[in-house]
């Protein structure tokens, strides 16, 4: 038997994205906001309110970057989604988060998260979300494997639940996609 829940905002996994922008006066800021994602291609979308001093900067600066909370940085990564850098301006420094400016955009990277997509502001949309487009994709050493690539379960992603209100790391690999399909063919 299955319990209906009605109309909710219940997709999985939400990734927990740390968008990271300079303010007018360059100093560097990041929030955490879990309603967001591909949205073609190279792009992303994020659903900002227009309050929120990251909105502010990306429509002034036309730049951000996107980085993926992680397992070693839950609870810094749950700050700076509680305060808002219009009441706390030094929000980042409290979180012990610092950063370095992309070669690809005008805005910073968090150098704690290991992985970043870069991005510039194609638009706001009808409804107010950003989209952006990647213009590169930048990763540590230290999370590759050893032919170069993204080594995602070095990265311990952090999911969102929107049901509990809680955070969860991705798990195991189990399969290989486009591939382990075939078998039933």
């Amino acid at each position: 038997m299955r319990k209906n829940f009605g109309p909710k905002p219940w997709l999985f996994p939400l990734p927990v994205l740390m968008i990271a922008t300079y303010d007018q006066d360059g100093n560097p800021d990041v929030m955490n906001a879990a309603w967001g994602g591909l949205y073609d291609g190279a792009k992303v979308i994020l659903c900002l309110s227009a309050g929120h001093k990251t909105t502010q900067n990306i429509q002034q600066r036309k730049a951000f970057t996107l980085s993926f909370a992680d397992a070693a940085h839950e609870k810094e990564a749950d700050y700076v989604g509680l305060v808002s850098a219009n009441q706390v301006p030094d929000k980042l420094e409290k979180a012990g988060f610092h950063t370095e400016k992309s070669e690809y955009v005008d805005a910073p990277i968090v150098k704690e998260f290991p992985m970043a997509l870069e991005c510039k502001l194609i638009k706001f949309n009808e409804d107010g979300n950003v989209i952006g487009e990647i213009i590169n994709v930048s990763a540590d050493e230290s999370i590759l494997t050893p032919d170069g690539k993204i080594d995602s379960d070095k990265l311990e992603i952090l999911s969102f639940d929107p049901v509990c209100n809680a955070y969860r790391k991705l798990g195991e690999k189990i399969g290989n996609a486009f591939q382990d399909g075939k078998a039933l063919q």
